[in-house]
């Protein structure tokens, strides 16, 4: 049979973090006791005030097509949000909803790349950024960062990177994997050179809520107005408000832009779900308690479980300053319990010690891998037991 496949979607490559949640669930159909520290997502129910309003707002019939870009009343909720916690102003114009956080960023690439541009990536990056880029028809360049650099990267380096073909950077802070978090100082010293050199900053900020130890957020995009006219803040409610399932993310910045990313959703999309904006509505408008109690949940699993996962044998963990990630290099405990890669390693973790984690391979750094804490304190800890007990029973001098 003739192939059908467009060349673009014969090299993607699929989501790492999806393909080893998948495989954990389906050994636990077999009746497997897996513990699961795969997927990114909060394991709290939706706060009760969002499924109410919801609710209400299928009862009283909102349940028809919506704008493109979004709800009035939701770009009004967003633009409040940005200005009550970034300090940032923006109009309806400069903002659009997308189906989460991901889609948004998605048809960003789409509507700002074309073939051969180059988007600069640091490394240790989120699965699909390099993916959406090359969807795109552009060009992933990596910026690797190491463990020393607490797994930031620098001015010097971002500086190197650009050539005439960059188009724009991506900054995510916190990050996902890594947990790391650019202070102010780091932000501004990057920016100098996204402006000097004229190039788009993606500032994905999904994880903003998510901050230990006493940090504040700070959007690389309260810089300055000459700052902000070159970034495009990505976040969404997925992570803060534990609605992943509800798929509501946005943009906002240049109007243009916006705009072209509202033409192109309205041929691919015709809307985010129109009871999902409602609930976004009151995530934004409502009380904001159980953001601080979910963080708060977060902190303290941190706490309990960073020590604990820092004494297996062969483990190098960094402490991570938000998000819900650890990512701890485990070369050395591959190597001495008899693997030639972590993937190796991250497979014999799932079949032998029914414990399932991501391998950094998909996040641009092979030698670790990532666990989300994003679950309760017992599965956590009795993970961990798990493992420790794996690599001390294989390990090899």
């Amino acid at each position: 049979m003739r192939d059908f496949l467009a060349n673009r979607v014969k090299t993607l490559t699929p989501s790492s973090t999806l393909a080893i949640t998948a495989k954990a669930k389906e050994l636990k159909a077999q009746g497997i006791d897996v513990i699961g520290l795969g997927a990114g997502e909060p394991d709290f129910n939706t706060p009760q005030n969002i499924l109410d309003a919801a609710a209400q707002s299928m009862t009283k019939g909102f349940t028809k097509y919506t704008p493109a870009g979004g709800l009035p009343a939701l770009k009004q909720a967003i633009i409040d949000k940005l200005s009550r916690d970034n300090n940032l102003t923006y109009k309806p114009n400069e903002i659009i909803v997308g189906i989460g956080a991901k889609h948004v960023l998605y048809t960003l690439f789409q509507v700002i790349l074309n073939e051969g541009d180059e988007v600069i990536i640091p490394a240790p990056y989120w699965v699909s950024y390099p993916e959406q880029v090359k969807l795109a028809g552009g060009v992933p360049v990596y910026i690797e960062s190491t463990s020393e650099q607490n797994y930031k990267i620098t001015a010097e380096q971002l500086r190197n990177a650009v050539t005439d073909k960059t188009k724009a950077v991506i900054i995510n802070s916190p990050s996902n994997p890594s947990g790391m978090v650019y202070t102010r100082e780091e932000l501004a010293e990057l920016a100098s050179v996204a402006v000097e050199k004229d190039i788009l900053i993606v500032s994905d900020e999904i994880y903003e809520k998510l901050l230990y130890n006493g940090l504040e957020h700070f959007s690389i995009a309260q810089l300055s107005d000459e700052v902000k006219k070159q970034t495009i803040v990505v976040n969404g409610v997925a992570k803060s408000h534990s609605m992943t399932g509800w798929r509501i993310g946005y943009a906002a910045g240049d109007a243009e832009i916006i705009k072209s990313m509202t033409d192109l959703a309205s041929h691919s999309t015709s809307n985010p779900t129109t009871t999902s904006q409602y609930a976004t509505i009151e995530a934004y408008n409502g009380p904001q308690d159980s953001v601080e109690e979910m963080r708060l949940a977060f902190e303290s699993r941190l706490e309990v479980i960073y020590p604990k996962l820092s004494a297996i044998p062969g483990f190098k963990v960094l402490k991570p300053q938000g998000a819900f990630y650890l990512l701890p290099d485990v070369s050395e405990a591959a190597q001495k319990t008899g693997f030639d890669s972590v993937d190796d390693f991250v497979n014999a973790l799932l079949t032998e010690a029914n414990v399932a984690v991501v391998p950094g391979s998909g996040f641009g750094v092979p030698s670790t891998i990532r666990l989300s804490y994003a679950t309760s304190l017992e599965l956590l800890e009795e993970a961990v037991r798990r493992m420790d007990n794996y690599v001390k029973s294989k390990w090899q001098d």
